[in-house]
C-alpha cells in the first residue's frame, strides 16, 4: 500500500537532488572512478593551493624574522622539495600495498596500532580544516586586492565559497573533480607560463628585476 507524499517533502527532495545529486546504490560506486585527467586536479589540488599562497606568507614571516629573507628562499624551497619527494614515495609504497585503498588511518592502525591510526585520523581532520580556512581566506584576499570594491564583503564571499566547495564535495569526487579540473589546469598553465616568462626576461630581455627593500 503506498503512501502519498506532502507537496513539502516532494519539493525537499526534488531541491536535495538538484542541490547534491541523485543517490548512487553501492553496487554501482565503481562508475564514478576518475579518468587520469580529472583525477589529477581533485588529488593535486592541496599542493597547488598551497603553491598558490604559500610563497608569499613565507616570505612575510622571514621579512619580519632576518634583513635577507630572499636568501633564505632557496633552502626553504629545496627543503619543501623534499619533503614532498618523501611524501611521493610514501604515496607509492601505500598504492602497492594497498591497491583497493589505504588511508592515513587504515595505514596506521594496521602497522603501528590504534593509537596511531587514531593520530592520524586526527592529524588529517586538522588538515583538512586548516587547509579549506587557509586556501578560501588566501582567495578572498586575492580576489580583494585585484577587485577592492569587494573587500567590504570579503566575510561574505568567504562563507559563500566554503558553500560552494561543500556542495561540490557532497555531490561526488566525480561531479566536483569535472567542476574543479578548469581552475586546476588553469592555475598550472599560469605558473608554468609565468616562469617561462620570468626565465626569458632574466636570460634574454632586461634582466632579474627584485623588488625595492622595505624601509
Amino acid at each position: 500500500m503506498s503512501t502519498a507524499q506532502s507537496p513539502g517533502s516532494s519539493s525537499r527532495g526534488v531541491f536535495k537532488r538538484l542541490l547534491i545529486g541523485r543517490a548512487v546504490v553501492s553496487s554501482r560506486l565503481e562508475h564514478t572512478l576518475l579518468p587520469k585527467r580529472v583525477a589529477l586536479p581533485v588529488f593535486s589540488s592541496d599542493a597547488l593551493s598551497s603553491t598558490a599562497y604559500a610563497t608569499e606568507e613565507i616570505l612575510a614571516v622571514l621579512f619580519v624574522a632576518t634583513l635577507n629573507p630572499y636568501g633564505l628562499v632557496m633552502p626553504i624551497a629545496l627543503a619543501i622539495a623534499a619533503l614532498l619527494a618523501i611524501v611521493v614515495a610514501s604515496y607509492r609504497q601505500t598504492v602497492r600495498a594497498y591497491p583497493s585503498g589505504g588511508g592515513a588511518y587504515t595505514v596506521s592502525k594496521e602497522n603501528l596500532g590504534i593509537g596511531a591510526g587514531l593520530v592520524a585520523g586526527a592529524a588529517l581532520l586538522t588538515d583538512y580544516i586548516l587547509t579549506v580556512s587557509v586556501s578560501i581566506t588566501a582567495g578572498v584576499l586575492a580576489i580583494t586586492s585585484a577587485i577592492p570594491d569587494l573587500f567590504a564583503y570579503r566575510v561574505e564571499l568567504a562563507a559563500g565559497f566554503i558553500v560552494f566547495v561543500t556542495v561540490m564535495n557532497i555531490r561526488g569526487v566525480k561531479e566536483s573533480g569535472s567542476i574543479f579540473a578548469v581552475p586546476t589546469y588553469a592555475f598550472i598553465g599560469i605558473i608554468f607560463t609565468m616562469i617561462v616568462v620570468g626565465l626569458y626576461q632574466c636570460f634574454l630581455g632586461d634582466g632579474c628585476r627584485r623588488p625595492p627593500p622595505r624601509s
